[in-house]
């Protein structure tokens, strides 16, 4: 795909790796639809600044858990953009609970967001993708292929998230391609002190921490790659050998 001048969707744009990717569309030229919902200030900065290059960005609040509400978002975007080409479901939230600490709430609260919220936008922008034969890239996590019982949700959920791109990548074809990146320590929590920094650094094969230019390089290969398609693209130095 030629991707100056499309139209991409980014969800969860406000913050992290969503602004990560949205700015790195907009830096090959896209137009970019920046998603947000708790972080509309991190939206409308990010847009400012793109806007301050040449750039072509504009913010759409929506709460993804409402399955209503993530499946209008595209046609939004489209309707105000004058199209849409790429969609990228980044859109998550990470809680640390262990097995026997989850409650329903926080299961909820986990998957509404992180799977279901990607099902109904994906389901939402299909005819816009379909016709523009455009791409989906839908953000799993390191979490999705190896068990983390300290974040048990979160890594069930992820791993739906892998399911559900083939899943979608068998129903949209041969119109539009679907894949995943599944990032690895690219970008830690801003809780993590020095100590767990390096040690994540020592145990991971590459020897060293990545960055949020490596999931950028992983998502504009997934664009620029036109027979790629159900795939999961894993960016973690290598931590799933281990």
């Amino acid at each position: 795909m030629e991707v100056a001048g499309r139209v991409a969707l980014v969800t969860g744009a406000g913050r992290r790796l969503g602004a990560a990717f949205a700015a790195g569309l907009a830096g090959r030229g896209m137009r970019v639809a920046l998603h947000h919902h708790a972080s509309s200030r991190g939206a409308a900065s990010l847009r400012d600044r793109i806007r301050s290059t040449g750039g072509v960005a504009e913010c759409f609040a929506a709460d993804l858990t409402d399955p209503h509400a993530a499946r209008a978002l595209a046609a939004r975007v489209a309707g105000e953009m004058g199209g849409l080409d790429v969609l990228v479901n980044s859109a998550a939230v990470m809680q640390q609970r262990r097995f026997d600490e989850i409650t329903p709430d926080d299961w909820d609260a986990t998957f509404d967001l992180n799977l279901r919220g990607v099902f109904f936008c994906a389901q939402g922008a299909a005819p816009a993708l379909r016709a523009a034969r455009g791409k989906i890239v839908n953000i799993a996590d390191l979490s999705g292929l190896e068990p983390w019982p300290g974040y048990a949700a979160h890594s069930i959920s992820k791993a739906g998230v892998v399911m559900l791109t083939r899943v979608l990548a068998r129903a949209l074809a041969p119109e539009v391609t679907v894949n995943a990146i599944a990032p690895g320590a690219v970008l830690v929590p801003d809780s993590y002190d020095a100590a767990e920094r390096q040690r994540l650094a020592e145990t991971t094969p590459l020897g060293r921490l990545g960055s949020p230019d490596d999931a950028v390089r992983a998502l504009l290969y997934l664009l620029d790659s036109d027979y790629v398609t159900g795939d999961v693209l894993v960016v973690d130095g290598g931590r799933l050998l281990r």
